[in-house]
């Protein structure tokens, strides 16, 4: 099997490179057909005219650019605006689409950078129609957001397929040894979905833990009046996030009440499961098709901070709990993320691609 990885997408971005390195775990042969648009921008909700300008030139650039052999055309996140691109250069052959998101849902229900009956939500719902129909096989990270994107979408569920983000090996591998005193660390884009509100309140709760938080975007000006006992990082290089989680007491997964916070399972949760470091994170439809509380994570109701701060609390006094979380946890991303079982699971994906292409012939 031979996959073109094509588009804008933005190349170091985890679900990206995890599913490049799946593929290849796999025995798959990947080439990439890359233009740059998105790499280095920390804040890309803050793109302007001209982020919009460097898109348009690029998918310009997609249209003319030579095309190397292959069998299958994956398009990468983010990539809604490469179906058009991706379409020519395929011709016959499947196109797979990675977005892991909804322009729609990112931008206007979990955001709210657009009201929900504006011009903008409009669009952003065509843009979002469009990709996904031009595509044979669409991917979610879970069947919670499969569904979702399927209704969204109008797709038939069966033009929707499931592969977990999963965790890059190369980096994110066991070695959790806590240092004193249990830090609980929170590391994300400072958005809506994370339930930035929640962890600051669970911090007012528990004064006696530290909380060290890694990130900047949207929500930065709540941390401005943050408590004492929360450090506030505003970027960690990539690479050291394994150090991050190894030396933390335990990680925070996301808190958000929002529809889409309910549908999806984050990069840093299923980082820190390969870590070994013990997980707490909103009990959703979405965590518990991975986790199960009190075994694999800590499973709390999203948006409530008093049970945050009593499961952090949990965490820093119970080192028995903490060594069967991080066992457990462990374990978990073993079975279900690992690169080996998702390597298999996307090959599945590009030979239900193929099928579908063929029906549609």
């Amino acid at each position: 099997m031979r996959v073109l990885y094509f588009g804008t997408y933005e190349r170091d971005y985890p679900r990206n490179a995890q599913v490049i390195s799946c593929l290849r775990r796999a025995g798959i042969e990947v080439t990439e057909e890359h233009v740059g648009v998105w790499e280095g921008r920390r804040d890309s909700w803050r793109a302007g005219p001209g982020t919009l300008a460097r898109l348009a030139a690029a998918e310009l650039r997609l249209l003319r650019r030579p095309r190397a052999d292959f069998d299958f055309l994956l398009v990468g996140y983010p990539g809604h605006l490469d179906l058009i691109a991706a379409r020519r250069a395929a011709g016959d052959r499947p196109i797979v689409f990675n977005p892991l998101v909804s322009l729609a849902d990112t931008f206007v229900a979990d955001r709210g950078r657009f009201g929900r009956e504006s011009l903008a939500a409009r669009a952003l719902e065509a843009i979002d129609r469009r990709a996904f129909r031009a595509a044979d096989l669409v991917v979610a990270d879970t069947e919670a957001h499969a569904r979702h994107l399927a209704a969204l979408t109008g797709l038939p569920a069966e033009r929707v397929a499931v592969c977990f983000v999963g965790a890059e090996e190369r980096l994110f591998r066991p070695g959790w040894a806590p240092e004193e005193p249990s830090t609980c660390l929170f590391v994300g884009k400072l958005i809506p979905l994370q339930g930035v509100e929640t962890i600051l309140a669970a911090a007012r709760a528990a004064p006696e833990l530290p909380f060290r938080i890694v990130g900047s975007g949207q929500l930065e000006p709540l941390l401005q009046d943050r408590p004492g006992n929360v450090e506030l990082i505003p970027w960690v290089e990539y690479d050291s996030l394994p150090g991050e989680l190894h030396r933390a007491g335990c990680a925070l997964g996301i808190f958000g009440t929002s529809d889409k916070a309910r549908r999806v399972i984050p990069n840093k949760a299923f980082q820190a499961l390969a870590c070994g470091t013990p997980l707490v994170t909103a009990d959703t439809p979405a965590a518990r098709e991975l986790l199960v509380d009190e075994e694999s994570a800590l499973l709390v109701p999203p948006g409530d901070p008093q049970a945050l701060a009593a499961a952090v609390g949990r965490l820093a006094t119970d080192r028995a709990l903490a060594q069967k979380l991080s066992e457990g946890g462990l374990a978990a991303f073993r079975e279900h993320a690992s690169e080996d079982v998702l390597g298999a699971r996307w090959r599945d994906v590009l030979e239900r691609a193929q099928a579908l292409r063929s029906q549609r012939r």
